[in-house]
């Protein structure tokens, strides 16, 4: 199992960007799938983004393709999310999480281990 911490959430304007960062510690290496969820006030948890970790590959929901970068650092074993143009849509508690498997999974019940989430507001 692995351990995640997020951090870099807060209030912005919209068209401003933001990046998430997320920590990962608990295993001398990360295998799998790491993803970022977001959740909405009131509203369910929804896939964002997904990077396997073993060569890179991503996928993202399609609200936030062109817009947000999902990235890895091998050896600092760290999860970012860089967040641009944001709209007040992407308000929501962001996420980060682990899968065991190296599919890119965008069902977040396919996800076994959480962080605590960061808040993100973006005002209008």
């Amino acid at each position: 199992q692995v351990q995640l911490v997020e951090s870099g959430g807060g209030l912005v304007q919209a068209g401003e960007s933001l990046k998430l960062l997320c920590s990962v510690s608990g295993r001398t290496s990360i295998t799998g799938t790491m993803g970022w969820f977001r959740q909405p006030p009131g509203k369910e948890r929804e896939f964002v983004a997904a990077i396997r970790w073993r060569d890179g590959t991503t996928d993202y929901a399609d609200s936030v393709k062109g817009r947000f970068r999902i990235s890895r650092d091998i050896v600092s074993k760290m999860v970012y999310l860089q967040m641009n143009s944001l709209k007040p849509e992407d308000t929501a508690v962001y996420y980060c999480t682990h899968r065991d498997g190296n599919i890119l999974e965008t069902r977040a019940a396919e996800y076994a281990e959480w962080g605590q989430g960061t808040r993100v507001t973006v005002s209008s």
